[in-house]
């Protein structure tokens, strides 16, 4: 069977957003030894924001069309900055980024039980079987974890404004570069209207500062790119599936940047996770 080139483009897409995407949490977790939550956020989406603009300015287009403002701004508040201050506080308040991983898990099932009125029991069951493999993966964590009710209610939050953040976000058919810089500036806002009640802080080193670029160029601008173009051109539930592979990458570059070995559990959870997705992504199913 000769694959076409727009289906190699498609897969190298998914690949390099799912390698982005699962940096995020080594470059964060760097981040947060140097500052508080509150302030890496600040400095990620005001960097995003910058960046955003100088593409606006390329493409001369800084705004969405008229009459998409509101639809956009509200997507961006809560696919981009609603997601991104309650999973910082749902760490904050004693979840561990595993536990909310497993959490955030059950987007994909929620977007095929929201979307499909006929839900195909192979995918669900790939589905299930993805969710069983990411529990494994991050189990380490997930028995360090330190649950209390203002954490869950955070992470339940994170898992909410990711969902519908996305479901909105697929009704928006404009090019990302295009409705990005809105959402960044509703973000951003977000967070200095948090300040006042959060500690803010940061220390001035590399290792705030070569997170804070990663995080607000790499992730929030390129990997943040990849997702919206995927999210148009792409099944949603195949999509948002994608986020039960960034575990697997974290704790593969988690073992190859800081040496901590990979256990068993771990690669069995891997190899759950991509027979599951495998299942997903059947073309028919």
């Amino acid at each position: 069977m000769v694959i076409s080139r727009s289906s190699w483009a498609a897969t190298a897409a998914m690949a390099l957003f799912v390698l982005l995407w699962g940096s995020a949490a080594i470059f964060t977790r760097w981040g947060l030894d140097h500052g508080s939550p509150i302030a890496l956020l600040i400095l990620r989406f005001g960097l995003a924001l910058l960046a955003l603009a100088l593409i606006g300015g390329w493409r001369q287009r800084w705004l969405p069309d008229p009459g998409t403002g509101k639809r956009v701004a509200t997507t961006g508040f809560l696919l981009i900055g609603g997601y991104s201050v309650c999973y910082f506080q749902a760490m904050a308040h004693g979840m561990t980024p595993g536990l909310i991983a497993t959490l955030l898990g059950v987007q994909p099932i929620l977007t095929l039980l929201i979307l499909e009125r006929r839900v195909s029991l192979v995918r669900l069951a790939g589905l299930l079987l993805a969710l069983s493999g990411l529990v494994l993966v991050v189990y380490q964590s997930l028995v360090a974890a330190r649950v209390s009710v203002s954490g869950c209610v955070f992470a339940l939050l994170a898992l909410a404004f990711m969902t519908f953040g996305a479901l909105l976000q697929r009704q928006v058919s404009q090019h990302p570069a295009q409705v990005l810089p809105l959402q960044y500036m509703v973000s951003l806002l977000l967070c200095l209207a948090l300040a006042p009640f959060q500690p803010v802080t940061a220390r001035w080193e590399v290792g705030l500062l070569v997170p804070v670029l990663w995080l607000g160029l790499v992730v929030s601008v390129v990997a943040q790119l990849l997702l919206y173009r995927l999210i148009q051109t792409g099944n949603l539930v195949k999509v948002t599936s994608l986020f039960y592979l960034v575990p697997v990458v974290t704790v593969l570059l988690d073992y190859l940047v800081l040496g901590n070995v990979l256990s068993r559990l771990s690669l069995l959870g891997m190899g759950l996770i991509l027979l599951g997705l495998a299942l997903v992504f059947r073309q028919h199913g």
